[in-house]
């Protein structure tokens, strides 16, 4: 029998053709979709989005202020409309930091406002015991250092390529990270996903995105959840039935999802 599979992230607003996307999806065995928010724009599509296509998959939808997201937006704006819906949505994301965006590699203005938005989302999901998911390219450390400061219980790190030492201590604070097809080729992601216990892993898409393994480009559709899938269980010599099921065992119990 063919496993089921949640891909929990997905930024479903920017797939074309989104409808026979998710019926590709449902037919290769996806069971739901965690529908992540990246700024005002897609926060706010996302709320149309997952009651359209209630019929074909099960959508629960993540809202946050993406690092990437916070040059051009009116923060408290954004945020404003998060909260406005916080009962509606499973988790705060994504969120977090990227110091390897341009106006973030040194210390300054765009690092400060980053890490602003971080912090008040970050306060958010405190007050309202809400889960995050995090963005943490290039600033692995300062992200679990920020989440310390606010006692965050449930964080899971979104496609986690980075140092093994931040890793460690990640995993004994009980957070997760999440595995993507990535796991095909990036020897850090691989790396990460080889030490972390099973049930401590998601897995996900982060459709659209490109992905490039040796045998060809392609840019990712939920179905392709299956790709991490066949991927983790190589890397951790585990079948991909009992991959499956804890996978999915320990991801809607962090979302909070009904069995």
């Amino acid at each position: 029998m063919m496993p089921k599979l949640i891909d929990t992230h997905a930024h479903l607003e920017e797939i074309d053709d989104l409808k026979k996307a998710l019926e590709e999806a449902r037919e290769a065995g996806v069971e739901a979709v965690i529908a992540v928010g990246q700024g005002p724009q897609s926060n706010r599509e996302l709320l149309d989005i997952c009651p359209r296509y209630k019929d074909i998959l099960p959508i629960y939808p993540a809202m946050g202020v993406h690092p990437g997201y916070v040059e051009g937006c009116d923060p408290e704006d954004a945020l404003s409309f998060i909260e406005e819906n916080i009962k509606d949505i499973v988790a705060l994301g994504e969120i977090g930091l990227d110091y390897w965006y341009k106006p973030a590699r040194k210390e300054g203005p765009g690092r400060q406002l980053q890490n602003l938005v971080f912090e008040k989302q970050l306060d958010m999901a405190k007050r309202y015991d809400k889960p995050v998911v995090v963005h943490s390219r290039g600033a692995w450390r300062a992200c679990l250092e920020m989440l310390s400061r606010y006692d965050i219980k449930e964080a899971e790190f979104h496609w986690y390529s980075g140092p093994q030492d931040v890793l460690e201590e990640l995993l004994e604070r009980g957070y997760c990270i999440s595995a993507t097809p990535a796991a095909e080729y990036s020897p850090e992601h691989k790396s990460a996903i080889a030490r972390a216990p099973l049930e401590k892993i998601f897995l996900e898409t982060d459709s659209p995105v490109r992905y490039k393994p040796a045998e060809g480009e392609y840019f990712s559709r939920p179905k392709d959840v299956f790709r991490t899938l066949k991927a983790v269980a190589e890397i951790k010599k585990i079948s991909e039935d009992q991959i499956a099921q804890v996978c999915n065992n320990s991801s809607m119990e962090f979302f909070g999802l009904q069995k």
